[in-house]
């Protein structure tokens, strides 16, 4: 009998390590000072297609599925600027609502859905809020409270680009990296003037 066992998959958008550092160190900070470790189980990251069921031995076809699509696209540009919040339980890093940013999450919504067959039904009636966790789920509302008291003026502002389409599985009760798809397409520099 062949196994037709669903394993829980997402897909996403990192930033370089040296932000990815950063921001697990808001993380510790929320886990340390206000008892919610729910955002350290994935690395920092801007959900593109959230948490879906997926057919374990089908993996292959949907890292070729990823590739393609990588492939003829540029490094997407992200702005991180500041913190925000839904009340009453999470926190997290704006990210800026960039036309490339909207544009490829689009995208990609469509074309793995007409290819693959896979959507989030939840987000068919909302808009794309582009956004990097720090503290969810397992932060209680009187934490909620102090930790976003502490960090909703508070800056922080990066201009950064994703090089890599980023395909993560949940194993072990956490989410992990299993595939990593080059944005290959250069933009193309305008030309200077002939001397």
């Amino acid at each position: 009998m062949i196994s037709t066992e669903s394993t829980l998959y997402f897909i996403a958008l990192l930033p370089p390590e040296a932000i990815q550092e950063e921001v697990t160190g808001y993380k510790q900070h929320f886990a340390e000072n206000y008892q919610t470790r729910q955002a350290l189980k994935s690395p920092p990251h801007v959900t593109l297609q959230p948490p879906f069921e997926w057919e374990a031995q089908k993996q292959g076809l949907l890292e070729e599925f990823l590739r393609g699509f990588a492939e003829v696209r540029a490094p997407v540009p992200m702005v991180l600027s500041g913190f925000g919040s839904f009340p009453p339980r999470v926190v997290y890093i704006n990210v800026k609502k960039t036309p490339e940013l909207l544009l490829f999450q689009s995208e990609l919504a469509g074309e793995i859905n007409s290819s693959l067959g896979i959507y989030d039904a939840k987000s068919k009636g909302r808009s794309f809020s582009p956004h990097m966790t720090i503290a969810f789920k397992d932060l209680r509302r009187h934490h909620f409270n102090m930790g976003w008291a502490e960090f909703k003026d508070r800056e922080l502002y990066y201009e950064c680009s994703a090089s890599h389409l980023t395909l993560l599985v949940f194993q072990d009760r956490q989410w992990r990296i299993c595939g990593e798809f080059p944005l290959k397409v250069q933009v193309a520099e305008p030309l200077g003037e002939p001397n």
